[in-house]
């Protein structure tokens, strides 16, 4: 699978290595050098996982693979749902396949200063919503403000007419399990990226090369 493929081109621990001087060795940074260029080509060499699209009426925004910003975005009569993404990973799940993710769901109307947001674990065949709260609105970094203020009570312990009104209210707004195949696609060809990008920029430092920017 692609995220054994993606551990194993990183490879395991090794015993500290001594030169037994205190100078700079270039035959250090010549097999350093070397591992690295040999791990690039074989993470070059993976095929990407088949091609999804972006599910209607969401659209995939601009620059998504290289900011930390949202993925998907949509509008929904006055408002504005942009999708965050990121695995959901646990211990017993590091050599396996995404079978889990983790979503924050922006939901924003003008001329208010505060987003609704949700915190979600998605999964192919469900998803379940962890938190809502209400934070200031995404600023132009992309980023999502940590709130400084109470920010609700636990979902959980919700009365469960009002969980199932929120499950409806983003359910409404096309945020459902229908979201799964295509992030978790997009998460592989963005882990792929940085993987890529990781080793690449690794080789021009120790070389001694600037990097170019964007690359």
């Amino acid at each position: 699978m692609w995220k054994r493929g993606l551990v194993g081109a990183v490879g395991g621990l090794r015993r500290p290595y001594s030169s037994g001087g205190g100078g700079i060795s270039s035959s250090v940074n010549s097999m350093l050098l070397r591992s690295l260029k040999d791990h690039y080509q074989e993470v070059a060499k993976m095929n990407m996982p088949p091609k999804v699209s972006a599910p209607s009426p969401f659209t995939i925004v601009k620059g998504a693979l290289d900011s930390h910003g949202p993925v998907l975005k949509r509008s929904y009569g006055n408002e504005e749902v942009s999708i965050y993404v990121m695995r959901l990973l646990t211990p017993e799940d590091e050599d396996s396949a995404i079978d889990q993710l983790f979503i924050h769901v922006d939901v924003s109307k003008p001329q208010q200063n505060e987003s609704l947001i949700f915190l979600c674990g998605l999964y192919e065949d469900a998803l379940g919503i962890h938190s809502v709260s209400m934070r200031p609105k995404v600023q132009d970094s992309g980023y999502l403000l940590i709130p400084s203020q109470y920010t609700g009570p636990v979902f959980a312990e919700l009365d469960e007419k009002m969980r199932d009104a929120f499950h409806s209210y983003i359910e409404e707004r096309g945020v459902n399990e229908s979201l799964f195949k295509f992030l978790q696609a997009w998460l592989y060809v963005k882990e792929h990226r940085n993987l890529m990008r990781w080793f690449k920029t690794m080789g021009l430092f120790v070389d001694g090369k600037k990097p170019v920017t964007g690359a």
